[in-house]
């Protein structure tokens, strides 16, 4: 951990104007709000802390709508991170991260190479339950990516996180004054990726191929932003690993969270919660675990958000999406098994007890169905509420209104115990960071992992993560088939066989008995 922590506070420091000239012109981009100078690191240029809003969200920002760049003749360092948005790992001691509410920077990678053609662009926005996460991470590094995928530019964007982010406040006596702060985290993302459409080109990427990518929250995102009004100038793909429109809240549900913090707090208005600081905001909202989300709104979101993709918001466009076997398994991991419990019953309460007799009928015989103790059945009811009953529901809209999605299931176990095939156990894969294996488990086989790159490398440049035999890894041509309404084909990520199944062989949705309750959204 000391190491790792190390490594992580290497990534910031101050980027300073440079006002003596004496910088590298071959490292300097000129963009819309400043010249920016960045570092080459091995055969990739880097540029870190790149302001996307021309005032940072502090102050008399706080819940305010982010503010776009204006023209800026100076020259700046990219040289390090900037800070990250407070989240919930910022409570603890020794926090891997620095927080300030002055967080809303990207950083751009490129391969250092003669190429002349622009470049697809894929833009990474991170997850972390909505709650925690931030560019930093050591994952995202894209140094090895690009040393094997040259051909992309990779954008990485920070967004404001929980309290400061998704936090409803226009029921208070002076909350109409901030109508945007129970979606700002999403906003934020729309005025990077507006960044990134017109400074990109610069770098030599090609704004007119842009891929946005994430996963958990970060997958989230992706699957909301295209239903944002104006958002399809800014991109044409999707990448979604373990996330879906699920993973959002009603108005109801966003307001009963602002009321426990604030009745924590003392507070009756706005103007009482801006006068408390950053710190004590993030340990009063500590509370919710993981119900932090973006709101469905009407305003901003739609109300039913599969509903609009089935009625074809986002049929033009394509989408890679998909999830693993045992996700739950991150949470028991990351919580032990008697904090998850009492996590699970928690949101049972709010949820699935809720429901109507003849739903929880449906639920409980499936709980039966499931093989192990009373945890197990946890597990898997909530695999299917929070990523694999969504995931699916989201292929099978998207392919009814007429669009194209490429779906995925990981299978590929952890050789960690009891980690399986948990949430977020690809992404040491797909980053190329076999040393960060989730867990501290053995890396994945290089070939496989390798194969699971280039898809996604593919699918950003072409639309299609299908790989021909002479660009294949291991020199066989992989077809990965869209999904179709009869066949429902998905590509199972097994480390030794790589192969298009149908969804009925790999069991990924329960049908009769858990697909319905997606209707709920996160329950």
């Amino acid at each position: 951990m000391g190491e790792m922590k190390e490594k992580l506070r290497s990534q910031y420091g101050d980027n300073k104007k440079i006002v003596d000239g004496d910088y590298d012109k071959a490292l300097a981009v000129k963009c819309i709000n400043g010249t920016f100078v960045g570092k080459k690191i091995e055969n990739t240029l880097v540029y870190k802390g790149i302001p996307f809003v021309e005032r940072q969200p502090k102050g008399d920002l706080r819940w305010k709508a982010p503010v776009e760049c204006v023209s800026d003749d100076g020259v700046y360092e990219a040289y390090y991170n900037g800070k990250c948005a407070y989240g919930n790992e910022n409570l603890e001691d020794g926090s891997l991260y620095y927080p300030s509410e002055a967080c809303l920077y990207l950083n751009v990678w490129k391969a250092d190479d003669a190429s002349n053609e622009k470049k697809p662009v894929m833009v990474w926005i991170h997850g972390g339950a909505y709650e925690a996460g931030g560019t930093a991470d050591l994952q995202f590094d894209l140094v090895n990516f690009l040393k094997e995928n040259p051909e992309v530019i990779v954008v990485t964007i920070a967004y404001r996180l929980g309290v400061f982010g998704f936090f409803h406040l226009s029921h208070l006596s002076d909350g109409k004054d901030y109508p945007d702060a129970q979606n700002l985290g999403l906003m934020d993302q729309m005025m990077a990726l507006k960044w990134v459409h017109e400074n990109i080109a610069g770098f030599g990427g090609d704004p007119n191929n842009v891929t946005i990518w994430g996963e958990s929250a970060g997958a989230g995102s992706v699957t909301l932003l295209p239903l944002i009004e104006g958002s399809h100038k800014y991109f044409k793909r999707v990448i979604a690993q373990s996330g879906s429109p699920s993973l959002s809240r009603s108005s109801k549900e966003a307001m009963e969270c602002t009321n426990e913090i604030i009745d924590s707090l003392g507070c009756k208005s706005v103007a009482d919660l801006k006068e408390i600081d950053a710190e004590t905001l993030l340990e009063a909202s500590a509370v919710l675990m993981f119900r932090s989300a973006p709101e469905r709104d009407g305003k901003y979101l739609p109300l039913n958000l599969h509903e609009a993709y089935e009625n074809g918001a986002t049929k033009d466009i394509e989408f890679l999406q998909g999830c693993n076997k045992d996700e739950m398994y991150y949470f028991v991991s990351g919580f032990g098994a008697e904090n998850f419990k009492m996590w699970f019953d928690s949101r049972k309460a709010r949820g699935l007890d809720q429901l109507p007799d003849e739903e929880k009928e449906l639920v409980e015989s499936f709980c039966n169905d499931v093989d192990g103790e009373s945890l197990e059945r946890d597990i898997r009811i909530y695999d299917q509420i929070w990523f694999n009953a969504p995931v699916i529901r989201m292929s099978e809209n998207q392919t009814k209104a007429g669009g194209k999605s490429y779906t995925y299931f990981f299978v590929a176990e952890s050789s960690v115990p009891g980690l399986k095939s948990a949430h977020a156990i690809e992404l040491s894969s797909v980053f190329n960071h076999p040393e960060l294996a989730e867990g501290g488990g053995r890396p994945f086989d290089e070939t496989f992992s390798k194969t699971m790159r280039k898809m996604w490398v593919q699918f950003a440049k072409t639309g299609n993560p299908s790989l021909s035999a002479d660009i294949s890894p291991d020199g066989e041509a992989k077809e990965w088939p869209l999904y179709d309404l009869q066949n429902k084909k998905v590509m199972v990520f097994d480390e030794s066989n790589i192969r298009p199944e149908k969804e009925s062989e790999m069991n990924i949705v329960d049908w009769q008995r858990t697909y319905f309750l997606t209707k709920y959204y996160c329950i």
